[in-house]
């Protein structure tokens, strides 16, 4: 699936198909044993419909789904394996219009990102290995720790930027994170670094003074270049299923979103919440994570993550 710069055959979409694995046993689980009649009948549509809820694509969705699935198609003989094929192409039309690689502009330089996300999403985690893969691409990255409540996290930086050999600017723990952001920007600049990512603290039970923060650090930055941030990447935890909707409106009304990273999708049976996410919102969903290794913070392909979804070939 390289031809829109997305994931390559076939080690990746192992890796996709084998971290996608739960989601894709809920999901068409059940259809072996509707489809004893081979028949698509209105009890084989209502399984669908069921188990596409049971995935976290949301009620209203899972019943364009399943309808979709079964146009023109009622009391015909089917396969399950048409089935899964229908549904994955019904779900890949949804998807497509989402799947748009993360590419810095170059012109902006450093391209200024802001990663922003609750506790335990795996934000800290995806800028490391994000700030890996840059660097492979051969970016100059930089990293400001500004998530600056927990040390954990100020320290988890510093290794993941060993890893990847780029560079963490960073403070004490409960140093003031806008303050922080405009010197590791002014550093960046110096440096003629071509990607400053930074992170941002995820307090979400603090939501009023956790989004007041997220607003002055973007401000603050606009003080040394009035377009910076140049993009808002919220990071997702998959097994939070429905409650990302939630998420996503509350960072949204804080700085314009400009993509999404889903993390954990190896983890719960809810991987369908990334099709309500693209179905509700419309944003960028640049990288999905499959696992823990670097190799599996992978760049989000439409087609192959609605084919490894619902296990169609």
């Amino acid at each position: 699936m390289s031809e829109n710069g997305g994931i390559g055959w076939p080690g990746t979409f192992a890796r996709l198909k084998a971290g996608l694995s739960r989601t894709a046993a809920t999901l068409t689980g059940g259809l072996t044993s509707l489809l004893t009649k081979k028949r698509l009948d209105p009890e084989t549509v209502q399984g669908l419909e069921d188990a596409l809820v049971r995935a976290d694509v949301g009620a209203k969705l899972a019943h364009q789904l399943a309808g979709e699935v079964a146009q023109g198609r009622y009391d015909s003989e089917i396969s399950e394996g048409e089935i899964r094929g229908l549904l994955a192409g019904a779900i890949g039309k949804i998807l497509m219009p989402a799947a748009r690689p993360f590419i810095p502009d170059s012109s902006k330089k450093p391209f200024v990102v802001l990663i922003a996300g609750v506790n335990g999403t795996g934000k800290t985690t995806t800028i490391g290995k994000l700030a890996g893969r840059l660097k492979a691409d051969g970016k100059s990255v930089m990293i400001a720790a500004c998530d600056t409540f927990r040390a954990a996290a100020i320290d988890q930086l510093k290794i993941w930027g060993m890893r990847a050999g780029v560079p963490i600017i960073a403070r004490g723990p409960g140093a003031d994170a806008a303050g922080l952001a405009f010197d590791a920007l002014k550093e960046a600049r110096e440096a003629g670094a071509d990607v400053l990512l930074i992170d941002t603290a995820g307090r979400l039970q603090n939501k009023a003074g956790l989004m007041a923060e997220l607003q002055k650090l973007a401000r603050v930055v606009k003080k040394l270049d009035a377009d910076a941030p140049h993009a808002a990447i919220l990071v997702l935890d998959a097994t939070t299923g429905q409650n990302a909707i939630a998420q996503v409106e509350a960072f949204r009304d804080a700085v314009p979103l400009t993509g999404l990273i889903m993390t954990k999708l190896d983890g719960t049976a809810k991987g369908g919440i990334l099709v309500a996410l693209a179905h509700r919102f419309g944003l960028p969903i640049h990288f999905i994570g499959v696992g823990e290794g670097i190799q599996d913070l992978q760049t989000f392909d439409a087609r192959a993550f609605a084919h490894a979804l619902t296990g169609a070939e």
